[in-house]
């Protein structure tokens, strides 16, 4: 198999031999890490379990986990899940990966299509699972939301979007979502929503895909799946905690699979992870600044607040240009937006001319970037 450098390795080797401006303290603002603490109730909850680590975890997830995410469910978008319906997984970024593998490994000649620009785990998946791959464009005339092309979709055998986007900020509403549903019924594909950034939202709540399934009368969400995480709701990437939740009669098989991988999360993180999945005020506190930083972005760049993720998707002029120019002169790294997506058919890569910045730091901080990228943008 062979993948696609990732696109911090591109960065890392466009300005590899350039010197940054030292006058300026080093800012980067190109990964989805939110850099504040993890709170306090969590780590003391990892602390005060470390006397599990003696038994080994169930793949299945512990009781107590699996009814804090079933809790966050119901509570968050007014949706009822069994155990059935829901696997506790080690972080996303592995179901990502491996789910395609398992969903497309009897099928001949399988096709994926995911939106593009993408987080480039679908890409890998795909690879891994020797899958055509067709794009779905998030173009700015259509306001970044994925372009519906149904005799493509016609042929597929997986839909991947990711609602909010990560990079575009880009949300779906649920009757957007509720269309997407009934495609995946008429056409009978596997549709994944990736919806890690459904609770860093800036004003209303984001709809889940299973809650649009619901919506358009699919309540045992045939085809239908999701996936979430704690990483950016709870500032807790190191956790490694998520689920998939959706159609029992795929997770069955799934879970299945899921044994042979070893990929169980140890009981103390499982501990932590049900204490940050049953809260809420962290995770306010999170939303709050992330949309201060947004408010300082619209002062400074002019940028519209998006509806959620911590993301602006900044057009310039040419995003290597930039990225190279920002970095040498003003010592802030970004993320040109070629390196998140991929040419289509027809020669073009909707990531071209934009660059991603990634608002996780304190407002400080942001300020004192976005200040730079500002003076850049005039000196383009």
């Amino acid at each position: 198999m062979t993948f696609e450098p990732y696109p911090f390795e591109k960065l890392n080797n466009l300005l590899k031999n350039i010197t940054p401006n030292d006058n300026y303290n080093a800012s980067a603002l190109t990964i989805g890490e939110p850099q504040f603490e993890t709170p306090q109730f969590i780590q003391d909850s990892l602390k005060a379990n470390t006397d599990l680590l003696k038994k080994y975890p169930k793949t299945s997830g512990e009781v107590i986990l699996r009814e804090a995410q079933k809790e966050f469910f119901q509570k968050r978008f007014n949706t009822q899940l069994t155990d059935e319906q829901i696997i506790p997984t080690f972080g996303t970024r592995e179901v990502l990966f491996n789910f395609p593998q398992f969903l497309l490994f009897d099928i001949e000649d399988p096709i994926m299509a995911f939106t593009n620009p993408f987080y480039q785990i679908y890409e890998g998946a795909a690879i891994a699972s020797r899958s055509k791959t067709i794009y779905l464009n998030l173009r700015e005339e259509n306001n970044f939301k994925p372009e519906i092309n149904e005799a493509e979709l016609a042929s597929c055998d997986l839909v991947i979007l990711n609602f909010p986007n990560n990079p575009t900020s880009s949300v779906l509403s649920l009757e957007e979502l509720g269309e997407w549903v009934k495609l995946a019924l008429k056409y009978d594909f596997v549709l994944l929503n990736d919806e890690c950034y459904s609770e860093i939202y800036t004003d209303s709540p984001i709809p889940s895909l299973l809650e649009a399934s619901v919506f358009v009368g699919n309540s045992t969400f045939k085809n239908t799946l999701v996936i979430n995480s704690i990483s950016k709701r709870s500032s807790a990437p190191g956790l490694r905690n998520g689920f998939i939740a959706g159609d029992e009669k795929i997770l069955e098989e799934y879970m299945k699979y899921r044994t042979y991988i070893g990929c169980a999360a140890p009981l103390p993180l499982q501990s932590a992870a049900a204490a940050a999945w049953l809260d809420e005020d962290h995770v306010q506190a999170s939303r709050d600044i992330y949309k201060r930083n947004f408010e300082i972005a619209k002062e400074i760049l002019g940028t519209d607040i998006p509806k959620a993720t911590f993301y602006i998707w900044l057009k310039v002029k040419n995003a290597l240009d930039f990225t190279v120019k920002l970095y040498e002169e003003y010592n802030v790294k970004v993320l040109p937006g070629e390196y998140l997506a991929r040419e289509d058919g027809s020669g073009f890569n909707p990531g071209e001319g934009f660059v991603r910045i990634a608002l996780v730091e304190s407002e400080d901080k942001t300020r004192n970037a976005l200040n730079r990228i500002k003076e850049c943008l005039e000196n383009e």
